[in-house]
């Protein structure tokens, strides 16, 4: 993840302070540990202000609307009980070359600045700090105790005190000093300008170089004195749109820059910019997270219902010995003058067979006895069978239906758009409400995800839930009379429809091509060819208690769907 540097925080502050100020504090919001959204009301609009001390994120920039669930962090609740009201008058640097903007509050414009919100951007050390007029500290989000650095604390009630200097060179120089200072000790061009200057990131310094037309690897010592002329000159560049805040954003095959020289002009602000690299960066990594997460929590029932299942056949397996217990203890009763008194064992012929039958025995006790301890376990082996079949039943369905939903959460391969993660969340929800997971907060009730949609070779709509949530949706309320239900046989799957309009009859192509999606949406997608059923709506069922996304169904056909068919066909749902 590409980290903000000074740059790019200077260049989002110039735009905030030429757009977004003077502007009233409306409104604080914190999303997460790491984030808080300040609602800023300007005289042409309002708009939502991110300030983030995440350890690989920390930045400052525009932002979407917060979510609508509650806000339970107490350093949001501490700033809407200082600042909510108040004008934000200045973004300022707190000193030059550094890191550290210093936000800074008053009653109303004009007026001088009460309070001080610094943020930091330096890190894992990334900090935002809530000070008076004093520079006595009110709110910190992150604390930091004398336990946890002996550089520098920051906690309430202290005076704030700016993080240590870093000890390089200020990059205004002139071109002897500059280039001397280069030279000094011979190694790339690129590690000595970050190892030599303040406010130089990587970016920057490729950025420079690449200007220049020189190889970032190159050594100093065989720098022409030309080559050292081009590349001060794009240095100067840099500084010049420091100075006067001119800054051209863009996007880069690896992340963004706010140096985008030599292209065409675009019209992408730094805010946006900002906001959409690292929400989307952000997201993928909860998305990653939470998938993996829920995988883990899933697999781990999984692994404990297949061992309770194993459990109950072992005893219905004992239980099968149940009838043999009883004939032998037939026997016995139907050859009571067979018996001796001591005998261990009796060998008596089979009622049915009239094979040979050897019966142990207790020889303490007589042959009425016997019997009856073999009728006892007869009917001690009954009761287990009984007992232990719908105790078996009921963990096999929950087992399906976990491996349903294991199958659902493996499809969501990679994090694309929105729909994506709201799909892991709604699984997510259903897991609570099945009771796998403990309660959490609810996520932000944004909207409902959708399901995939694909158009047939003949025009059909070819509809596929991506949770169990969709398929219910799917197969109880969006289905007609018309449509073809599709899913693999004995496989968990996604529920697949093919909507047909009345009277319309699909071509063998459009029933191959569902089953082809209905395959590949399937815990086989790695198969070559996967079993799948498909019949009328009128047809599936869901017994009374089902879980999500379980049905019964009857009067089904059978097709054979290929998943490669839909790899190499590259096409994507609309």
């Amino acid at each position: 993840m590409q980290s903000v540097d000074f740059t790019t925080l200077m260049a989002s502050r110039t735009e905030l302070c030429s757009n977004y100020l003077p502007a009233r504090l409306e409104q604080f919001y914190q999303v997460d540990r790491y984030t808080l959204l300040i609602a800023l009301r300007t005289w042409q609009e309002r708009a939502w202000l991110s300030l983030s001390w995440h350890p690989q994120a920390a930045r400052i920039c525009l932002s979407d609307p917060p979510p609508r669930h509650l806000d339970t962090f107490t350093f949001s609740e501490q700033l809407r009980h200082q600042l909510n009201g108040y004008a934000l008058i200045d973004i300022a640097t707190l000193a030059p070359w550094e890191r550290v903007l210093d936000l800074q509050v008053a009653k109303r414009p004009g007026d001088p600045p009460i309070y001080h919100l610094y943020l930091e951007v330096m890190g894992k050390y990334s900090n935002v700090i809530l000070t008076d007029a004093n520079n006595q500290i009110i709110t910190v989000a992150h604390q930091v105790s004398s336990a946890q650095s002996s550089v520098r604390t920051v906690q309430t009630g202290q005076p704030y005190t700016p993080p240590p200097p870093v000890l390089k060179n200020l990059p205004t120089q002139e071109f002897t000093v500059w280039q001397e200072t280069l030279q000094l000790i011979p190694g790339s061009i690129q590690s000595q300008l970050l190892a030599n200057y303040q406010g130089v990131s990587p970016l920057v310094a490729r950025t420079l170089i690449k200007q220049a037309n020189l190889p970032p690897e190159q050594s100093t010592e065989l720098l022409t004195e030309d080559n050292w002329k081009n590349l001060y000159q794009q240095w100067q560049k840099w500084l010049e749109s420091l100075e006067k805040g001119e800054f051209t954003p863009g996007r880069t095959i690896q992340g963004y820059t706010v140096l985008n020289w030599g292209s065409t002009g675009t019209a992408i602000s730094t805010q946006s910019l900002l906001n959409d690299y690292y929400s989307n960066i952000l997201k993928q990594e909860q998305f990653q997270h939470l998938q993996h997460q829920l995988q883990q929590k899933v697999n781990h029932h999984l692994e404990k219902l297949k061992t309770k299942a194993s459990t109950f056949q072992a005893r219905l397996q004992q239980s099968e010995q149940a009838d043999i217990y009883q004939e032998q203890a037939n026997l016995l009763m139907a050859y009571i003058k067979e018996w001796q008194p001591g005998m261990k064992s009796i060998t008596l012929a089979d009622f049915s067979t009239g094979q040979p039958v050897t019966i142990p025995l207790q020889p303490d006790k007589n042959i009425v006895t016997n019997a009856q301890l073999l009728y006892k376990q007869h009917q001690k082996l009954k009761r287990v069978r009984l007992s232990v079949q719908p105790l078996l039943a009921e963990v096999e369905t929950e087992i399906a239906y976990l491996q349903q939903v294991l199958s659902s959460l493996n499809q969501l391969e990679t994090y694309q758009c929105i729909e994506d993660f709201q799909t892991l969340e709604e699984i997510q929800q259903e897991l609570i409400a099945q009771k796998y997971l403990e309660t959490m907060r609810p996520p932000s009730p944004r909207f409902e995800s959708k399901p995939h949609r694909y158009l047939s070779p003949s025009g059909f709509e070819v509809i596929i839930g991506r949770n169990n949530r969709q398929n219910d949706q799917i197969t109880f309320h969006l289905a007609t009379d018309y449509d073809l239900w599709f899913h693999t046989q004995q496989i968990p799957s996604s529920h697949v429809l093919l909507r047909l309009q009345p009277g319309a009859s699909p071509e063998p192509s459009d029933l191959q091509y569902a089953a082809d999606w209905t395959a590949y949406y399937s815990q086989s997608r790695g198969s070559e060819q996967v079993p799948v059923i498909y019949t009328l709506p009128k047809h599936i069922y869901k017994p009374k208690g089902a879980k999500p996304g379980m049905v019964i169904y009857k009067h089904e056909q059978v097709l054979w769907g290929c998943p490669d068919r839909v790899r190499a066909s590259g096409v994507r749902a609309f």
